[in-house]
């Protein structure tokens, strides 16, 4: 078979010389080639066109093209060989996998979907889908991604799950951050959106549609396997996830916390929405604030019938469910919470400005067995269970106005049961009106540590510390040392001489 080049240069010898022997012998080929291109030129058919030609493959043909329809398309070239083969095909399997090429493409191009373009109406559609989040503490989060489609306003929350009280929850405060509520909202086929489908016609689920009427939201499905029908919720996954969820391509460390992790994607989704938008050249925050003129006004409370039950956070900042009390941040203290079971763990909500929020989640404990977490309350000024003093007079407070030593003395003096404190407390008050104050914290201070607190003991203390000479001590020179000296030994071993006494040498 010629090339095109070839075909192209026999015919413009054939034009140029009128003749199939002259053309043949310029083009060098025979002269019955050049009768053929010429005679198929003239039928209006394409000279450059290859000519089919039988194969043992052809045989098979039917067979093939039954295979790749009965899979829509997804069966493998190999799967095919082996049933031909089985068949009597004895070609090699490079044949069959350009023939199963050549009919699923005669395929494609029969079933290709032709899409007209969309363009979305301001106030119209909101879309919301989910990716996976990263771990923490060896658990798997969740993000909500959702999409304002004609301001590409984009809102990405993290959760632990996607039950609908969540999925409740993360959409009032979707609807919170818009500032308003649009008229359809548009999602995946899940089983707290849809329940099941019937001819292709999604059926809903009653609790979604409730949380809908509540607040005037026509909630939308894609049809099954149809990824195109919502196409900008999923790419603000494919963002969300490329710029959170920690990889080698991002080089994001882990998120200790969970806090982090909300950090992280409030910083997210205020960068994407203050940044030009690809498409609309324009930030979609400044496209928000224009679009928000056709969003439906927010409603004043939050749908909260799938929260579970209420409780009153009581004084402990702990609520009591099941005759158990679980903790609760100490802010919430006198205010009412939702609390729901999600399988093994205890779920509190509360809501708020930004709508409602997930703020504890505890395993399940049994009656007698309370679960407090330490995050739910300050930090404790104690150190071990002690109280530090607070005065509660004016008495106590000039006392305490000392300094840290007569803080400390109150202590140990308490811990001992020493007699007479509130006396021995005016005593130092009025001490320290006749000398320095420091100087009676300080006695106070080597009081406590020594466990010194009989009476009198503060006054011998301080009239020792003020009774020391403070000057520069004075040092001894090279030239002095208070090492004894060596004169005792001086007559180590010799021996003794006795001295007579006067009156006995007159006798003798």
């Amino acid at each position: 078979m010629k090339s095109s080049r070839e075909i192209m240069e026999i015919l413009e010898a054939y034009d140029l010389t009128g003749s199939y022997r002259a053309a043949a012998e310029l083009a060098g080929c025979d002269h019955h080639t050049v009768a053929r291109y010429v005679a198929l030129r003239a039928t209006g058919g394409s000279p450059v066109e290859r000519e089919h030609r039988a194969r043992p493959i052809d045989e098979y043909l039917p067979k093939i093209e039954e295979l790749v329809v009965r899979s829509n398309g997804r069966v493998r070239a190999d799967v095919v060989h082996k049933r031909i083969t089985a068949m009597g095909f004895t070609g090699g399997e490079r044949t069959t996998r350009r023939t199963v090429a050549q009919v699923k493409a005669r395929l494609r191009a029969g079933q290709r979907r032709v899409f007209r373009p969309w363009i979305p109406e301001p106030g119209l559609w909101l879309q919301w889908d989910w990716g996976h989040g990263p771990k923490i503490g060896g658990r798997q989060t969740q993000l909500w991604c959702a999409w304002l489609a004609w301001s590409r306003f984009r809102v990405v929350i993290p959760v632990m799950d996607k039950t609908l009280p969540t999925v409740v929850s993360c959409l009032d405060t979707t609807l919170r951050r818009i500032g308003g509520i649009p008229t359809y909202a548009l999602t995946d086929n899940e089983k707290t959106v849809s329940v099941d489908h019937i001819a292709q016609i999604a059926v809903r689920n009653p609790d979604i549609v409730e949380v809908g009427r509540h607040y005037g939201l026509t909630i939308r499905t894609c049809m099954p396997a149809d990824p195109q029908t919502k196409g900008g919720s999923e790419a603000t996954v494919r963002i969300a996830k490329a710029d959170l969820v920690p990889t080698e391509a991002n080089l994001l460390g882990e998120y200790r916390t969970f806090g982090e992790l909300e950090t992280a994607c409030r910083e997210f989704s205020d960068a994407v929405n203050d940044r030009p938008h690809r498409e609309t050249r324009r930030r979609p925050v400044e496209a928000l604030a224009e679009e928000r003129t056709r969003l439906h006004p927010l409603t004043k409370t939050p749908f909260t019938i799938a929260f579970g039950t209420t409780r009153r956070v009581n004084w402990d900042a702990t609520v009591s469910v099941e005759g158990v009390r679980y903790s609760v941040p100490h802010q919430l203290i006198d205010t009412r919470v939702w609390v729901r079971f999600q399988g093994d763990e205890l779920i509190i909500t509360a809501t708020g400005d930004d709508g409602p929020t997930e703020v504890a989640r505890h395993a399940r404990s049994t009656p007698g067995n309370p679960s407090i977490k330490d995050e739910h309350y300050p930090p404790r000024t104690d150190h071990h269970g002690e109280r530090a003093p607070r005065a509660t007079s004016s008495e106590e407070a000039a006392f305490l106005a000392l300094g840290d030593g007569a803080a400390a003395w109150l202590t140990e003096a308490a811990a001992a049961g020493t007699r007479r404190i509130r006396p021995k407390m005016a005593e130092a008050v009025t001490l320290a009106k006749l000398h320095p104050a420091a100087e009676v914290d300080r006695a106070l201070g080597i009081a406590a540590i020594a466990g010194r607190f009989a009476d009198n003991d503060l006054i011998r203390i301080l009239t020792h510390n003020l009774g020391r000479d403070t000057s520069e001590p004075s040092r001894a020179g090279e030239d002095h040392s208070l090492q004894p000296g060596t004169s005792a030994w001086s007559n180590f071993g010799l021996p003794t001489q006795t001295t007579i006494p006067d009156d006995e040498s007159e006798t003798h």
